[in-house]
C-alpha cells in the first residue's frame, strides 16, 4: 500500500525558516543509542507504516531539495519516491500527482506532513472501503475540514466553515485502488478547480460515491504555525508512561490548531 505526503506547500504561516517545514525539528527520537532531534514529517511517516504502508511518496516543490537529501530512499521499512507539484495548487492537484508513481491496483493513505496525532495505531481502524477517515475531535473545526456523518456514513465536508455542523475533522485517510481513480477521474471532469479535497469529496458523494467517518482519533496538532508548536512540545512532554497521551484537543485558538509532535522514528 502507497502512503502519500504532500509537501509541497509554502509553509507561510511559520516563516521564516531557512529550511521546508516538513524538517522543522519536534520532539526527539532515539537513534543509534542517542536522542536527537526528530523532524515533524516523521510522526506521519511512522503512522503510515504503522497503518501498513510499505512504499510513500513525497510531492514536494522544486525548492524543498532538502526533504530529499533529509529521507533518502527509504524510511523505516518503507521505500519512499518523490514527485514533483510545481506550483501549491492545493491538495487534491498534489495527492492525483502521486498517481505517477502509486499503481493502479493499490490502495492508498493520505496523511499531512506538518501534523502529529494519537494514537499512532489509528490508521489500521481504517476499513477496506473506497473511501474513508481518520477523524479527530478538536475545539474549533472551523479551521479545519469537518466530517458531517450519518451513522458512519460522509454526508458532507465542511470546509474551513464557521458554525460547523461537527466537531470531528479528517486528520488523514485511506483510499482503496478503485477509490482513488473514481475520485482523479472527478477531480479532472471538474477541470481541476477543486483546490480542498472536502469540495471534491462533496460532488463525489453528490454523484452517489460513499465514504466512511471512523472517530478512532484522540489527540491532533497542526504544527503550522507558532502556537501549534508550542502546544505540540507540550503534548509530546505530556505522554504517559505507557505511550498514550491526555486527551488533548486541536484548534485551541485563531492562531490555528493546537500542535503536537512525538515519536522515535528512525531514519534505517
Amino acid at each position: 500500500m502507497w502512503g502519500i505526503v504532500p509537501a509541497a506547500g509554502r509553509g507561510s504561516r511559520i516563516q521564516p525558516l531557512a529550511f521546508s517545514k516538513e524538517l522543522l525539528p519536534v520532539g526527539s527520537r532515539h537513534h543509534d543509542g542517542t536522542d536527537r532531534p526528530c523532524a515533524v514529517s516523521e510522526y506521519l511517516l511512522e503512522r503510515l507504516i504503522l497503518g501498513g504502508v510499505d512504499k510513500i511518496c513525497f510531492v514536494i516543490s522544486p525548492g524543498k531539495s532538502d526533504i530529499l537529501e533529509y529521507f533518502g530512499d527509504h524510511y523505516g521499512s518503507a521505500l519512499l519516491a518523490y514527485v514533483v507539484q510545481p506550483d501549491a495548487s492545493g491538495l487534491c492537484d498534489a495527492v492525483f500527482r502521486a498517481s505517477t508513481v502509486v499503481g493502479e491496483h493499490e490502495d492508498v493513505m493520505v496523511g499531512l506532513p506538518d501534523t502529529v496525532w494519537f494514537p499512532k495505531s489509528a490508521l489500521q481502524t481504517l476499513p477496506d472501503a473506497d473511501l474513508s477517515f481518520l477523524l479527530f475531535p478538536v475545539e474549533h473545526p472551523e479551521f479545519f475540514d469537518a466530517v458531517v456523518l450519518d451513522e458512519g456514513r460522509v454526508v458532507e465536508i465542511q470546509v474551513k466553515q464557521p458554525n460547523a455542523a461537527s466537531r470531528w475533522i479528517w486528520g488523514a485517510f485511506r483510499m482503496s485502488a478503485r477509490g482513488f481513480g473514481e475520485l482523479q477521474a472527478l477531480w479532472n471532469a471538474r477541470e481541476r478547480r477543486d483546490e480542498y479535497f472536502g469540495t471534491l469529496v462533496n460532488a463525489y458523494l453528490a454523484a452517489g460515491g460513499r465514504g466512511i467517518g471512523v472517530k478512532a482519533g484522540e489527540s491532533y496538532v497542526d504544527v503550522g504555525t507558532l502556537g501549534g508548536y508550542r502546544t505540540a512540545m507540550a503534548l509530546l512532554a505530556d505522554s504517559t508512561c505507557d505511550g498514550r497521551v491526555r486527551q488533548w484537543v486541536a484548534g485551541a485558538s485563531p492562531d490555528g490548531a493546537r500542535p503536537a509532535t512525538m515519536g522515535n522514528g528512525a531514519i534505517a
